[in-house]
């Protein structure tokens, strides 16, 4: 690793004392004891906060995403509102495919819309290679945060390439994809040409964010689910594991996390994160039997719950932090994200339960 600006990691790799690196959200995925079990939240960056829309009103959210400013204060709005353990960067997955020369809009009440989908080797050339100068954005961003942050770790994120090469065959969000496993059975060969080029992009995305000075990355595989395991560790696997493995030197904690993952995580697990994101159905002794004893896991209350009275939220956080004891660490979060329409004193309420609750006596 050749730089460090925050603390996070020494120039050996080796992690340091003091700052994020020794925060207790980084030393839960390291599973090294601390003083509390952390919490954050899957989208906690905007949504659910008035602030969030008001900051956001009439700003489209690519243009969003390329504001450093902008997101450096929408990435703090939670930290300053909810007290969590750690920061996540406020993008969206698919903002380095746009910088890779796919032309692609953020539709409100859609998603990702892709102008022209990716379906021919031809459109697979289009996918350019990108380094800091394409999204110098988020480098700019980072270096805000860290500042602004002290202690408090961010955590750097990307879209893993089977999520992102079924928004760019599909145009943009399905149920089914249909496409996208038409074009992964049917020509097993530009499927991987298409995953290998995405590899690389989401890969050289993530090495901008270390290097402008995250405390830790976080892999997303929202749509992986849809799969079997066998089809997972056919067309999947070796392309997430890519990605992975370009990281292992960087010094930071690497997360895994997908949706609809159950029968899937023994397979994300030996894809070479750190730690593994577990959905809300599964309990989390249940997913460290399948992931193996040398990953932390995060996870897992379902987003619904908060909107539940407080006593149902309360139980299921409690049965949740029983559950990730059997865990060699944990991070406490939600299933998925957060809803728009939670009442945002319940994260606050929730923060606060998580820290009470798994509260250890200094050593």
């Amino acid at each position: 690793m050749t730089t460090d600006t925050t603390g996070t990691a020494a120039r050996d790799g080796e992690p340091r004392r003091g700052g994020p690196a020794d925060s207790p959200f980084v030393r839960a995925c390291r599973r090294e004891p601390g003083p509390h079990t952390p919490v954050w939240f899957m989208r906690q960056a905007g949504r659910s906060l008035p602030e969030y829309r008001e900051i956001r009103a009439n700003v489209p959210m690519l243009e969003s995403c390329r504001s450093p400013e902008l997101v450096t204060e929408i990435t703090l709005q939670p930290v300053r509102r909810h007290g969590v353990d750690a920061a996540i960067l406020f993008s969206d997955i698919v903002v380095p495919v746009a910088a890779a020369g796919i032309d692609l809009d953020i539709v409100p009440g859609t998603g990702p819309v892709v102008a022209e989908p990716v379906r021919t080797a031809a459109d697979v050339e289009r996918i350019n290679p990108i380094g800091r100068d394409d999204v110098s954005y988020v480098d700019e961003a980072v270096r805000l945060l860290v500042a602004e942050l002290g202690d408090t770790p961010l955590i750097g994120f990307a879209g893993a390439p089977f999520t992102l090469a079924s928004y760019l065959v599909e145009g943009g969000p399905s149920r089914t994809h249909a496409k996208t496993k038409a074009l992964m059975y049917g020509d097993p060969e530009l499927w991987h040409a298409l995953c290998a080029r995405l590899a690389e992009v989401t890969l050289s995305f993530l090495r901008v964010q270390v290097d402008a000075g995250v405390s830790a990355v976080q892999l997303f595989d929202s749509w992986a689910g849809a799969l079997s395991e066998a089809d997972y560790r056919r067309y999947v696997l070796p392309h997430s594991a890519h990605v992975l493995a370009g990281l292992a030197g960087a010094g930071v904690p690497r997360i895994h996390f997908g949706v609809g993952t159950a029968e899937l995580l023994g397979a994300m697990g030996e894809a070479g994160a750190d730690v593994v994101g577990v959905d809300w159905r599964t309990p989390l002794d249940v997913a460290t039997r399948r992931i193996g004893p040398d990953k932390a896991v995060q996870g897992n209350l379902d987003p619904a719950v908060l909107l539940a009275p407080w006593p149902v939220v309360e139980a299921a956080v409690r049965r949740i932090l029983d559950e990730g004891r059997a865990a060699p660490g944990h991070v406490f979060n939600l299933g998925h994200g957060v809803l728009p329409e939670t009442d945002p004193e319940v994260l606050t309420r929730v923060v606060a339960l998580v820290h009470e609750l798994s509260a250890r006596p200094a050593a």
